[in-house]
């Protein structure tokens, strides 16, 4: 992690960082002082925003030194490839973990949602400091990191049981993109080179039926009625939904716009994914139910389906308030309320909607999830009990020519033998045609 030190026996103040793999230390003739301290600070600042951007050019920030000429000619940065790895006895000069991840998520946190970010500082907080965050870079090996892992096995998760798969693979991702970067950035040995992810079970998907849909929606309360409505047959994202307004309702093109999104009770203009930007075009269904809610709108909430103090619903409110006791009273199995979405696919499909615009309404990048996630629940979206080609078949046979009738006993003996003889003639012309 680049720093402003001072050195021990003259109190000057010098820039400490790294650039191309190599650590540099930059003297300047300024003693140690607060006011010296923010000035030099000022330049480090610059130097590690150039460096990151890869605009840096190291003799014009620092023409005196005698490392800019060996930078300008390439030779140190040639003796960073061949050098072997601090990790064979070079340890302390990398940063420790905990600097650089420091330095690492301010770096990434312009291509990061807000709640991303949180997700990975808690990541950090929780697992990774506590593990790794003494140690320089360079002493972390790959079988430190395969212990770390083993242990996430052994820590409690949901429900009583172990921490997930899923959740393990996403520790280890963060902790992957960062000492991949370290890597690069330090030349060091990277530490997550060729780890596979752990296999995870793929998530439950448990749709209504359209008889399950109906008899939610008849009896649901009726504040939340037009919301469930919506949330069936959108196929919207809970925090999509959640954070709609008005302003993204256009009722004369008859679409929903999906622009921003409500995580942890914030409204946020970023969404999940590019393709969860999207018009949903509005089933006569949402409609109906968009246009009740409309009339009976508070005009001072932006939301569509607002709480009584101004703002969205909340996910966790209405999930243990409502929607669960909902499922109880109606002896369903319980299912969360995203099951809404998945609802949603698996009708459109069965109905026989063309999948390629299935994807685009649910913010899909292709067809792939629909065929992989959905396909068991739509019998008749892919056959493999053999029906299709049986069903073709007995169609040729009940299409196939009827075959010639003979001449009646009578017809046969009111013919000449001319006419006998033309007769059968034609009659084995025709068994012939029809074998």
């Amino acid at each position: 992690m680049a720093k402003v030190r001072a050195r021990p026996d003259n109190g000057l103040l010098f820039l400490d960082f790294y650039y191309r793999g190599v650590r540099c230390r930059e003297q300047t003739a300024l003693p140690d002082s607060s006011e010296n301290r923010k000035k030099v600070q000022a330049l480090l600042n610059r130097v590690t925003k150039e460096i990151a951007q890869g605009s840096f050019v190291y003799v014009q920030t620092f023409p005196n030194s005698p490392k800019a000429a060996h930078f300008a000619m390439g030779i140190v940065a040639n003796a960073a490839a061949v050098t072997p790895a601090p990790n064979a006895g070079h340890a302390t000069d990398t940063p420790t973990f905990e600097e650089f991840s420091t330095t690492w998520r301010t770096e990434m946190s312009p291509q990061w949602r807000p709640t991303h970010r949180q997700g990975v500082d808690d990541i950090f907080r929780s697992h990774l400091l506590p593990a790794f965050g003494a140690k320089p870079l360079a002493s972390i090996a790959k079988a430190d990191v395969l212990t770390f892992r083993a242990s996430l096995a052994n820590l409690p998760g949901r429900g009583g049981r172990k921490l997930s798969a899923s959740r393990i693979n996403k520790i280890m991702t963060i902790l992957r993109q960062m000492l991949n970067e370290a890597s690069e950035r330090f030349a060091i040995a990277p530490a997550c080179r060729g780890l596979k992810p752990l296999k995870a079970r793929r998530p439950d998907v448990q749709p209504f039926s359209l008889e399950e849909v109906e008899r939610i929606r008849s009896t649901v309360r009726e504040d939340f009625r037009h919301y469930v409505t919506a949330r069936f047959f959108t196929g919207m994202r809970t925090g999509e939904i959640n954070g709609l307004k008005w302003k993204y309702v256009d009722f004369e093109r008859g679409l929903i716009l999906v622009r921003e999104t409500v995580v942890d009770g914030k409204s946020q203009d970023r969404a999940k994914t590019e393709q969860s930007i999207r018009d949903i075009p509005m089933l006569p269904i949402v409609r109906e139910a968009l246009e009740a809610q409309f009339a009976q709108r508070d005009a001072d909430n932006p939301y569509v389906f607002g709480t009584r103090g101004g703002g969205p619903i909340d996910a966790h409110n209405f999930a243990n308030r409502v929607w669960y006791p909902l499922l109880r009273y109606l002896e369903l199995e319980k299912r969360r309320p995203y099951q809404t979405r998945h609802t949603t696919a698996t009708l459109l499909l069965a109905s026989g909607e063309n999948p390629e615009w299935i994807a685009k309404l649910m913010g899909h990048a292709n067809t792939q999830m629909l065929f992989t996630v959905y396909s068991r629940f739509v019998p008749n979206l892919t056959r493999q009990d053999g029906r299709a080609i049986t069903g073709l078949l007995n169609s040729r046979r009940t299409t196939k020519s009827p075959a010639p009738a003979a001449p009646t006993p009578e017809a046969l003996q009111s013919m000449t033998p001319d006419e006998l003889r033309d007769a059968l003639a034609k009659l084995l012309s025709q068994q012939s045609h029809a074998a």
